[in-house]
């Protein structure tokens, strides 16, 4: 069965992730920084394993401390991994079971998950929870990966060896229309900020075929970008004035060349490669100094969904201008948590990068980030309205 070899390849994959860490020995928590981006790794596998448990083999009807019918395989794992009761900070001084232990859990987790799904019927309802954790597991798995490069540590070899698809830059002139935004309540499964499919106008537009390369971002930063406040909107010249920066996070410059820091090893910066460990204000600022601006998320799945054979996607996320709102008709989903705190504060991202299952790639799904985030896969593309 298909999503029976995707769980298992998600699990193969946190654990040979997880497995770089323990050969840094960071599967000590108290090893491992203290950053607001990062969640100590032994914590984030057990919490993984744990939402598998939760979901799918106790039955739990939301993510609610009381929703779920039985008990967890770990004595005090609702105590441990419930990201909704225990606070972020707290994660680094937990009594956790041992590498060992845990990894032993998650075997367990995952038979036990595989064995029921063997007997579900073949339905979205049925196969909902199992779709759900999947999903979780793809997305801690990216930032697993993400985290190896925030902690400058090597990548397993798959990923260390990623190359980027260099694509010669053109303009897209799209005419604009009725887009039906968002998801269908029968298109499968899909996350609860993706549905409340509704129709919404989009204006005639022109986009990047590809993202903004290493050579344009630099440059914007050869031309002053950080330093003329003109092009940064007052939040970002704020982040800015709280930076000791003058270009992208892991650049360093090595006389007339850019390099940079890719899973802990120095290289030289590939100007034809998507820029990426941008955050939104540093995308935001090219685009005012490109006389450009970034797509509404409206306009990228336009530009997404039209077979346009020019309009390549799945490299880097790529930051929109559309703050992360609720569609109409918004109902949180089990998984409360998912989406509804967040809205106001974070920014639709939209694509998938290197990083993402192709499963979890979908031109309707809303991925979304606090603004001043550059540890993640993100990148940006310009759009303009029509000359």
């Amino acid at each position: 069965m298909q999503l029976a070899q995707a769980l298992q390849d998600a699990r193969d994959y946190t654990l040979a992730l997880f497995d770089c860490y323990v050969d840094a020995g960071l599967d000590v928590s108290a090893r491992v920084p203290q950053l607001r981006t990062v969640n100590p790794p032994l914590w984030e596998l057990g919490h993984t394993a744990w939402f598998a448990e939760w979901f799918v083999l106790r039955e739990a009807a939301s993510s609610h401390p009381a929703d779920a019918l039985y008990n967890s395989l770990l004595s005090r794992g609702d105590d441990w991994f419930d990201s909704n009761t225990v606070p972020h900070r707290s994660r680094w001084t937990l009594d956790l079971p041992s590498t060992g232990a845990l990894k032993t859990y998650c075997h367990e987790v995952l038979d036990r998950v595989l064995d029921k799904l063997s007997r579900e019927a073949n339905d979205d309802h049925a196969l909902y929870p199992y779709r759900l954790v999947l999903a979780h597991e793809d997305m801690h798995g990216e930032a697993f990966l993400y985290t190896l490069q925030t902690l400058g540590l090597q990548a397993p070899e798959r990923v260390s060896r990623e190359e980027q698809l260099q694509f010669q830059p053109s303009e897209i002139a799209f005419p604009g229309g009725l887009l039906e935004l968002g998801s269908a309540a029968d298109g499968g499964f899909t996350f609860d900020n993706e549905r409340g499919a509704h129709p919404h106008y989009v204006a005639p537009f022109t986009i990047d075929s590809s993202l903004v390369t290493n050579a344009q971002y630099a440059d914007f930063v050869a031309d002053g970008g950080f330093d003329n406040r003109q092009f940064w909107s007052p939040a970002g010249s704020a982040w800015l004035m709280r930076q000791e920066r003058s270009s992208p996070r892991y650049w360093q410059r090595d006389g007339a060349q850019w390099r940079t820091m890719r899973f802990g090893q120095l290289h030289t910066l590939a100007g034809a490669e998507p820029v990426r460990h941008i955050n939104l204000y540093e995308a935001q600022a090219y685009c005012a100094w490109a006389g450009r601006r970034l797509a509404t998320e409206a306009e990228w799945e336009y530009a997404a969904l039209s077979g346009h054979p020019a309009f390549r996607w799945g490299q880097l996320w790529e930051w929109t201008a559309s703050p992360f709102e609720p569609y109409p008709g918004f109902e949180a989903d089990r998984y409360r948590e998912y989406s509804a705190p967040w809205f106001t504060t974070h920014q639709v991202l939209r694509g998938a990068s290197f990083a993402t299952p192709s499963r979890l790639g979908s031109a309707k799904f809303r991925n979304f980030y606090p603004p001043e985030r550059d540890d993640i896969f993100a990148g940006l593309r310009t759009c303009a309205w029509p000359r």
